[in-house]
C-alpha cells in the first residue's frame, strides 16, 4: 500500500503488488482475483504492479508515481494556475534522464510525460494537498512556464515570443507579469534553449 486514506468513510488506496498480495492472501489464485477486481471496476491497473481503486480522487498522486521521478508541468499546471484558460484533460508531467516521452492512457484518464534538462529538474517542484490530504509535486507557476517553453518550436525575437505567449499560449498577460522574475532568471538558463532565451530579454525589458 503507497498511499491510503478515510474519505468520507471510505478507505481510499493506490496499491503495489505486494500489498494486493497481501490483501488476497486468503485467495488460492490472488492474480486471478486481481483480475476479477479489475474486471469489475473495483480496481484500476495503471501499469504493470501499480493500481488504485480511486483513479480519479488520486488522479495527481497517480501521475506521480506512474513514471518517477516525476512532476506535474506544462499545460496542467498552467491551467491550475490559472495561467491559461483551457481546461486540460491531459495530465502533463515532467520528467528527466528519459529519451522518449511517455504516454499511459486509461479508461478515463490520460497522463503525458516529456523530458526536460536534468540541471534544471529538482527546481521550482511544490507539494500539493489534493481532496484527501495527500501530497503530490506540482511545477511552481514560473517553473510550469519555462518547461512549457523548453517544449515549443525556436523563438529568437520578441515579437515570435508575443505570439506564442499570448496567442499560441493564451498565456493572461496580468499573470504573467506577476511572476518572480529573480526564479525565472535563475532557472531559464539551464534550459540552454533558444526560447527561453529570448524569453528572459523579453520579461526582464518588459516586466519591469
Amino acid at each position: 500500500m503507497l498511499y491510503n486514506n478515510i474519505n468520507k468513510g471510505k478507505l481510499t488506496m493506490i496499491y503495489d503488488l505486494q500489498s494486493l498480495k497481501i490483501r488476497y492472501k486468503d485467495y488460492t489464485n490472488i492474480n486471478q482475483k486481481i483480475s476479477l477486481e479489475c474486471k469489475n471496476g473495483k480496481l484500476t491497473r495503471i501499469k504493470r504492479g501499480l493500481y488504485s481503486d480511486d483513479l480519479i480522487g488520486d488522479i495527481e498522486i497517480i501521475a506521480n508515481l506512474c513514471y518517477a521521478p516525476s512532476y506535474i508541468s506544462f499545460e496542467y499546471a498552467l491551467s491550475y494556475y490559472g495561467l491559461i484558460p483551457e481546461y486540460v484533460s491531459t495530465l502533463t508531467s515532467a520528467i528527466y534522464g528519459k529519451k522518449n516521452n511517455k504516454v499511459y492512457k486509461l479508461d478515463n484518464a490520460i497522463f503525458g510525460y516529456n523530458s526536460i534538462p536534468n540541471k534544471v529538474f529538482s527546481k521550482g517542484i511544490l507539494l500539493k494537498e489534493n481532496q484527501k490530504g495527500l501530497n503530490y509535486k506540482i511545477a511552481s507557476k514560473e517553473k510550469a512556464l519555462c518547461d512549457m517553453l523548453y517544449l515549443k518550436y525556436p523563438v529568437r525575437s520578441i515579437k515570435d515570443l508575443k505570439y506564442l505567449l499570448f496567442e499560441d499560449l493564451r498565456i493572461d498577460e496580468d499573470e504573467l507579469f506577476s511572476l518572480d522574475k529573480d526564479f525565472i532568471n535563475e532557472i531559464a538558463p539551464l534550459y540552454h534553449s533558444n526560447t527561453l532565451n529570448t524569453f528572459l530579454k523579453f520579461i526582464n525589458k518588459e516586466g519591469k
